[in-house]
């Protein structure tokens, strides 16, 4: 019987740190988003479509340059489906990119409070959301791991059965399980990958996310000050106002972050 609470206390006291874990790496994940916004970087977005069977019928794919001024993001195509802009397709797009630079540069002090209180109000708003995640699941330390030659705690997550979220937005995390790897030494998270566990739906053209959908986010380290975006992956089947079934994959890779100034100009990349 000593042996039994012996086991059972060390599980609640792994359960507790995992949970403490998780809350301390949504926290510093605003501090990452904070200065994200002193880098520019390049982006690249894959989408394939599936047939039945997983295979590719149709692939699609851009890639851009995306610098913040302002406190908005700035985005350049610089590629379509592996193959640069043409002069004149990069011209206009550094002509857009001019023409919206100007026009917070030209903005006046009240436009521009008002443009950065709506900001930060989404910005708390998605705040709550991610910090209700630690009430949302119940977390486990699964084991140790190791990732790009760093030591990380994998955490599973398992959505709670009678929570009932306070943030509307965080009812769909409850459709959801998954793992995390996070860094034993600055507590940032690593990977995270996630499957849909009951069926999803979207917006007003209601679409569904199918149960066995699957998500991986990755991070990595930038500079030694900072986590940063490495790779979405996402496969789902679903529907689109129940009538077209469609069976998709995405993936969104991230590279080249550097620092910039505020009166850097986005140019093309070689």
């Amino acid at each position: 019987m000593r042996a039994v609470l012996f086991f059972l206390s060390i599980a609640a006291l792994s359960a507790q740190d995992a949970r403490e874990i998780v809350q301390k790496s949504v926290e510093l994940d605003q501090t990452n988003r904070r200065i994200m916004q002193n880098y520019t970087w390049t982006a690249k977005e894959t989408e394939r479509n599936l047939d039945p069977n997983g295979k590719v019928k149709s692939e699609k794919s851009s890639r851009w340059e995306t610098v913040i001024l302002y406190g908005e993001p700035f985005r350049r195509v610089i590629e379509r489906d592996g193959k640069p802009l043409s002069p004149e397709e990069q011209r206009k797009e550094q002509e857009k990119l001019d023409e919206k630079a100007a026009k917070f540069t030209n903005e006046s002090a009240s436009d521009r409070e008002k443009r950065l209180a709506k900001k930060e109000k989404e910005r708390q708003k998605e705040l709550e959301f991610l910090r209700e995640i630690p009430d949302i699941f119940d977390f486990q330390i699964e084991r140790s791991d190791t990732v790009d030659g760093r030591d990380v705690w994998v955490i599973s997550a398992t959505p709670k059965a009678n929570y009932t979220p306070k943030n509307s937005d965080a009812k769909v995390l409850q459709k959801m399980k998954g793992e995390l790897w996070i860094d034993k030494t600055e507590y940032q998270w690593v990977r995270l990958e996630a499957e849909t566990i009951d069926t999803i739906s979207f917006g007003l053209v209601l679409f569904r996310l199918s149960p066995g959908s699957k998500l991986i986010f990755e991070q990595s380290r930038v500079n030694d000050e900072v986590w940063l975006p490495k790779r979405q992956w996402v496969r789902g089947g679903g529907r689109i106002a129940l009538l077209k079934k469609l069976s998709e994959e995405q993936e969104v890779t991230w590279s080249n972050f550097r620092k910039f100034s505020a009166d850097s100009k986005v140019v093309a990349v070689e």
